[in-house]
């Protein structure tokens, strides 16, 4: 096991090196992928509800992302498949941006399934199934391919862990991971936005709302929490959550329940 986990620690950071030294290379231009496309249609909601000129942007989107961020599997082979739903992830809450680019990473890692705080992806006490990298794995994300694949599979359901993660990398952008994304949201939404926080994590600690309990962990959490929300379920969380969907929309930049009917 200890092999195993060098091995791993010793492909992330020399992907992260080598990334970094490439970091300023300039995307392609080529023409997009009609097979993304086709595996865009197959399998991310959010794509399929776009119109034919923003499905071409979405795509392009993705290409240059995997054109810019290294994919790697440890313990796991890695599948067109997968590297197109982690772009997609990226994607989907900076769609409304412009030509914003993740300068805060360079390598998405993804493991067979949960891991723990040491990176273990066997043995007991494993329960990680998403995290953005700090300190020395800064510009690192390390993903469960299961919840990714997962995330994107289950139509109904409110969750998505790389979302989640890519949610995080946003809010770290301004310095601080802290629920509040400085540099996306105008300051006069900065004190509602916590007030509507704490009132919503107080419903959740009675057992009176609908949004997943991991959001009372702290406030970058929540933010994380019921960004996934809002993309997988914008119509639902626009019923029940009428102000956090407001909130919402302005920080991503996307009315989702206009622009996705």
């Amino acid at each position: 096991m200890t092999i195993v986990i060098i091995a791993a620690a010793f492909i992330i950071v020399f992907v992260y090196f080598y990334r970094t030294a490439n970091a300023n290379n300039t995307p392609s231009d080529s023409v997009v992928s009609q097979h993304y496309m086709e595996v865009l249609e197959n399998h991310v909601k959010y794509y399929q509800q776009l119109n034919p000129d923003k499905k071409n942007l979405f795509a392009k989107k993705v290409q240059v992302f995997l054109e810019r961020v290294n994919i790697e599997g440890v313990g796991t082979e890695i599948e067109e498949l997968d590297r197109i739903l982690v772009a997609s992830s990226a994607i989907i809450p900076i769609f409304g941006f412009g030509d914003w680019k993740y300068n805060n990473l360079t390598n998405v890692v993804l493991y067979p399934d949960t891991f723990n705080d040491e990176f273990q992806f066997e043995g007991g006490d494993r329960n990680v199934l998403g995290m953005v990298g700090t300190g020395y794995m800064n510009g690192q994300m390390i993903l469960s391919k299961s919840a990714l694949r997962e995330g994107f599979s289950n139509a109904q359901g409110k969750s998505n862990t790389a979302i989640h993660e890519f949610v995080h990398l946003l809010d770290k952008s301004d310095g601080s991971t802290d629920g509040i994304p400085e540099n996306l949201m105008e300051y006069s939404y900065t004190i509602p936005w916590l007030k509507m926080i704490h009132q919503e994590i107080h419903k959740i600690e009675k057992g009176t709302s609908d949004i997943n309990p991991y959001a009372i962990t702290n406030d970058a959490e929540f933010f994380a929490v019921v960004s996934e929300y809002f993309f997988k379920q914008p119509d639902l969380l626009e019923s029940k959550h009428p102000e956090i969907y407001v909130v919402l929309s302005k920080i991503f930049q996307q009315d989702l329940t206009k622009e996705h009917p």
